[in-house]
């Protein structure tokens, strides 16, 4: 019988190509834990994920199990995920950026019942832990895994049973649960390598280089499981570096790279290097890259980026590529659905008509619409039947669909921030902002960035009392940003803060955001505006 988890996958792929690395870890992105970088076969990563699985098997973790993993783009993250995936237990998959109240949150709402991360977040664990009033273990990758409680089910794992819950930023405010099973998982994988085209993979020849966060759906689901089904080698990067990134790329043998939008950018931006064309790349996957540099990047650096569209929470029920030539570079263009339907509607879900923008809902077929989809969302069934009303998944994102089929993207729901890849909830940053004392009300919004896409703003109403009168220079605004750089991942804190005597409102006091965003324009153009981009800087992973 066919093991339909993703550790099965792993097995198989292990059992046809022992000998072929299925990771490698280059010196650039392996800091202290592996200074030369590492590299694993697919026979070596297998006897580190049994010995794991042993182990946790050993302390009673079993299918129905949730266990949380902050474990960085490091080999740890796979071996633990693929061990726990064996038995059952879902992963719940720990942004490294995450700071005490992300954690909190997090490890209180996924009902894990432990914790796993590198040794110099334990502590941050254990806190966020003890902060949500639970009693949840916390450990290092190398500890011993302390002993669970029995596990909710006794029979052995499926495929519609969960493999991870993931969590991604909403219009709410707190991230959301997404519910994936190791089908999801698998269907992803088996879309992206038998998409084709200009996308085409190779049985036993690619080496996929990404600098995207395993934590993510695209590196975990896409990345991973497409190349344990090519027999293909994942090449993992801690993140981006643009100045060893052509090196990278050359040294390493990748044939495919991922990208963020903010990634071509960057790379074109950098001074010109004859060995920057001296590689085997075929294609670069990814998304939302400006369209006023999409044709100069394939000129420069001579292979195409392929543009998609996908959700945590459509996986592979629903993914949109421009993987068909013409792919329309400089166009925002995502190509054509296959394998499933899309439609562009109003308000009322009504079809507008072709070269009109609307909103983009989609489903893998009228016979069975959430099939290869996300599961739910964890504790909001609410929410889940909401965004699935009629049928049809509606995203939140604004697309148009052209005469002759393309789909082409035109933007995303007007309460998400994308900064550099990251979906970053303005409420979630209002939340924090508005505890402090210098602050009466606050809104965030997204402002235009010419290398990042968005950079988050915050719009302050300065308090006003005894101790202070309506504070508003820039030692405030900088106090502002310290505050949510110790309690949010360093990407959601305000880049600028812009200090207004009363926030505009409607009838029934809801703040008018589009209002905001017309006072407070670009910012880069409004003497108003305190730039503090300056202070957002990634911390260095651990070492």
């Amino acid at each position: 019988m066919t093991d339909p988890t993703v550790c099965g996958l792993f097995r198989a792929a292990a059992a046809e190509a022992p000998d072929r690395p299925f990771l490698v870890i280059p010196p650039s992105a392996s800091g202290g834990y592996a200074p030369g970088g590492a590299t694993l076969t697919y026979a070596e990563g297998l006897v580190r994920i049994d010995e794991k699985r042993a182990a946790y098997a050993a302390a009673g973790y079993g299918h129905g199990h949730r266990v949380a993993i902050l474990l960085e783009n490091r080999p740890d993250f796979i071996v633990h995920w693929l061990a726990l995936n064996a038995l059952g237990v879902s992963v719940v998959p720990v942004n490294p950026y995450y700071r005490s109240a992300e954690l909190t949150y997090l490890l209180d709402h996924s009902d894990c019942v432990l914790a796993v991360g590198v040794p110099e977040r334990v502590a941050d664990l254990k806190a966020a832990a003890a902060a949500a009033g639970r009693r949840l273990p916390a450990v290092g990758a190398d500890d011993p895994p302390p002993e669970a409680p029995p596990p909710p089910h006794s029979d052995a794992p499926t495929g519609a049973s969960e493999c991870a819950l993931m969590y991604t930023s909403g219009t709410t405010g707190r991230p959301k649960g997404c519910m994936l099973s190791n089908d999801y998982y698998a269907g992803v994988g088996r879309w992206y390598v038998d998409q084709g085209g200009l996308a085409a993979v190779e049985h036993g020849q690619e080496r996929l280089l990404t600098p995207l966060p395993l934590f993510h759906m695209n590196a975990m689901a896409c990345s991973f499981v497409a190349m344990l089904l090519a027999r293909g080698t994942l090449i993992q990067l801690d993140r981006f570096h643009p100045s060893t990134w052509w090196r990278d790329v050359r040294d390493t043998g990748a044939t495919i790279v991922h990208y963020l939008g903010v990634m071509p950018a960057i790379l074109l931006n950098v001074p010109e290097d004859p060995a920057e064309r001296d590689n085997r790349v075929k294609f670069g996957f990814g998304a939302n890259v400006d369209p006023a540099q999409h044709i100069p990047f394939e000129e420069r650096f001579g292979f195409p980026l392929i543009e998609g569209w996908a959700m945590t929470e459509t996986g592979a029920g629903a993914t949109i590529a421009a993987n068909r030539p013409p792919h329309d570079p400089g166009k925002r263009c995502i190509g054509r659905p296959a394998g499933c339907e899309a439609r562009i509607v109003d308000d009322d879900d009504n079809d507008v008509p072709d070269g009109t923008p609307g909103s983009l809902i989609v489903r893998k077929s009228a016979d069975d619409p959430r099939r290869l989809f996300f599961s739910g969302y964890y504790k909001d069934e609410a929410t889940t039947e909401r965004d699935w009303r009629g049928g049809w998944f509606h995203t939140g994102d604004v697309a148009m669909r052209a005469p002759d089929g393309r789909f082409y993207f035109v933007d995303r729901d007007k309460n998400i921030i994308r900064r550099s890849g990251e979906n970053i909830a303005a409420l979630e940053v209002d939340t924090e902002l508005v505890k402090h004392p210098a602050v009466a009300q606050v809104a965030v919004i997204a402002a235009p960035d010419p290398v990042r896409g968005e950079e988050v703003m915050a719009c302050v109403v300065p308090a006003a009392g005894p101790e202070r009168d309506g504070d508003r220079d820039e030692a405030t605004a900088r106090d502002l940003v310290e505050w949510c750089l110790a309690r949010l991942a360093y990407y959601k804190a305000p880049g600028w803060v812009l200090f207004l005597d009363e926030l505009p409102v409607t009838a029934t006091n809801k703040i008018r955001k589009a209002d905001l965003k017309d006072l407070g324009g670009d910012p880069a153009e409004n003497p108003a505006a305190i730039d503090l981009r300056s202070m957002k800087k990634a911390p260095r992973p651990a070492a």
